[in-house]
């Protein structure tokens, strides 16, 4: 019967090195002993020595381990601090481990979700990812909606609008209605209820040479965007 598998990884930052207890050979000699009592075969272990946990950008370490998970296989940390440093980062990291069907095993944390109650963490850390995009979305519209109501400028520069230099404020630009953009927009919207597909409100733009707010023609994409956009604002007002 194969062993189960287990990828390990380790970080110090350069003034934490010396400290005993998150040193790199003493992250190792856990993780290690933690494999041996569960019985995983430990694969290796990244590392990154010297690297901040504020950024998963620059940790290459991190990266590697994550390259190497497969289904069944457990991602091993010493602790939730060596692993991430923010809550964000954990998150990503615990939606990327469930959906390669991986486990993570935090040692310090005593948290395993290989087994019925550490999975009952996948499920609150997942919960807490979508809760968060959820609502760092209502906090961009709400943002933008402010923003229009003002008349003040944000970008990209909505279709229908023009941005311009605020007299009151030399580092802010406002938003001034386009009438023909916004003409443009009622034709958009009326094809829509009456059933015309995106692709279908896209050729007609084009053959009739309206031109969007960036790029040559229009595509499905982009007249989707431009309403989407736009529903989204007159709900929010």
């Amino acid at each position: 019967m194969n062993r189960k598998q287990a990828i390990g990884y380790i970080r110090v930052s350069t003034e934490k090195q010396a400290e005993e207890g998150v040193s790199l050979e003493a992250q190792k000699e856990k993780i290690r002993a933690w494999c041996e009592m569960h019985e995983y075969e430990l694969l290796c272990i990244e590392e990154d020595a010297g690297v901040s946990g504020k950024s998963m950008k620059k940790r290459e370490g991190l990266r590697r381990a994550l390259d190497k998970i497969e289904k069944g296989t457990v991602l091993v940390a010493y602790s939730f601090s060596r692993l991430a440093r923010s809550t964000r980062d954990l998150l990503d990291i615990a939606e990327y481990l469930q959906k390669k069907d991986a486990d993570l095993a935090s040692i310090s944390e005593r948290i395993d979700t290989s087994g019925a109650t550490g999975r009952l963490v996948f499920t609150i850390l997942a919960a807490l990812a979508q809760f968060e995009r959820e609502l760092t979305g209502e906090r961009t519209k709400s943002s933008l909606a402010h923003k229009k109501r003002v008349g003040e400028a944000y970008s990209p520069t909505p279709f229908g609008y023009d941005r311009v230099e605020d007299g009151t404020d030399v580092e802010k630009k406002r938003l001034i209605v386009n009438d023909e953009e916004l003409a443009v927009l009622e034709v958009m919207r009326q094809m829509k209820s009456q059933g015309v597909s995106l692709r279908g409100i896209a050729n007609s733009l084009n053959q009739q040479g309206v031109k969007p707010k960036r790029g040559r023609q229009w595509y499905a994409s982009s007249v989707k965007s431009v309403l989407d956009t736009d529903h989204g604002m007159a709900r929010a007002s």
